[in-house]
């Protein structure tokens, strides 16, 4: 990589030059920052990172990583603890994997439990179990937690909507106003499509929850309420199912504190909904060998 650098130096912008400068002093560093750290400490831009990558012959960010890995000559246990983790190792066995990921899990669920904001999530519990109507935006992963708070959210009777698209999402978030509340949903608190959508509906009027791992990141800045997610990255990142089931902690937490705002409306709702499904399903005291001895399914 640095003799791709060195060659294209006279092409380069000031700001690409100031990018060359930083990958020539440190070339591990796309290996420890993210396109918007390294950007930052290039005091550039993202955008000026990926026309760097290209160039100098990369397609984008992601294969000069690989290309910077390839430079350092990486080993294989090197690029599994970088990779997927140090909870693991390659030669564990199952018991060892288990144990590994029942302490990454407890982990999180016990962290985030110690650092949700008790007040914060009870004032958010009101204001949504009074909404007009609620909005939550997620992307990606988020999205499947969004659906999840949604479905019951909905199934309680509150008018709520999910939206993991962003020209949806920011379609909706528009038309919000006072008396209504979106919830923004990312473990990284970074990801932009759903910053987008929460800002735009503060500011039209609707109360902002954010749920993240991330006090300090961009969208927990933009929301009246934040909830604390916490998960310690232990492993198979970014797809570490440990900072899902923090997510979930919180995403629970809120739901049943809205329950609890109108019990009778919730039960209400909650019987409604079971009868409703009741047909389909099965009794656990029929099946086949009622109806082979000529008898009616329970």
């Amino acid at each position: 990589m640095s003799s791709r650098i060195l060659a294209a130096l006279p092409e380069m912008s000031v700001a690409m030059a100031k990018i060359g400068a930083l990958l020539l002093e440190n070339p591990a560093a796309p290996l420890e920052l993210s396109i918007t750290e390294l950007a930052q400490r290039a005091g550039t831009s993202p955008a000026t990172v990926t026309r760097f990558c290209r160039l100098i012959g990369y397609a984008g960010y992601p294969p000069l990583r690989v290309g910077a890995a390839a430079d350092l000559g990486r080993s294989s246990a090197e690029t599994w603890q970088s990779d997927i983790g140090r909870a693991f190792d390659p030669a564990d066995t199952a018991v060892d994997v288990l144990n590994a990921l029942v302490s990454s899990h407890t982990s999180a669920l016990q962290t985030t439990a110690a650092r949700l904001d008790h007040n914060a999530a009870e004032q958010a519990a009101r204001a949504i179990a009074a909404s007009a109507h609620v909005d939550i935006y997620g992307i990606g992963g988020s999205a499947v937690l969004a659906n999840e708070l949604q479905a019951r959210l909905y199934r309680i009777g509150l008018n709520a909507h999910v939206w993991s698209e962003v020209h949806e999402g920011l379609t909706s978030a528009a038309i919000q106003g006072p008396g209504t509340v979106a919830i923004g949903i990312s473990n990284t608190g970074r990801t932009g499509e759903t910053l987008e959508m929460l800002a735009l509906a503060r500011s039209t009027g609707a109360l902002a929850v954010a749920i993240t791992g991330n006090p300090d990141s961009p969208l927990a800045s933009v929301a009246d309420h934040h909830l604390t997610a916490f998960a310690v990255d232990a492993y198979l990142q970014p797809d570490d199912l440990s900072a899902k089931h923090a997510q979930l902690l919180a995403i629970d937490l809120l739901y049943l504190l809205v329950a609890q705002q109108d019990f009778a409306r919730t039960t209400a709702m909650l019987a409604a909904s079971a009868a409703a499904v009741a047909p389909h399903r099965r009794s656990l005291r029929g099946g086949t060998r009622s109806r082979e001895r000529g008898n009616p399914v329970a």
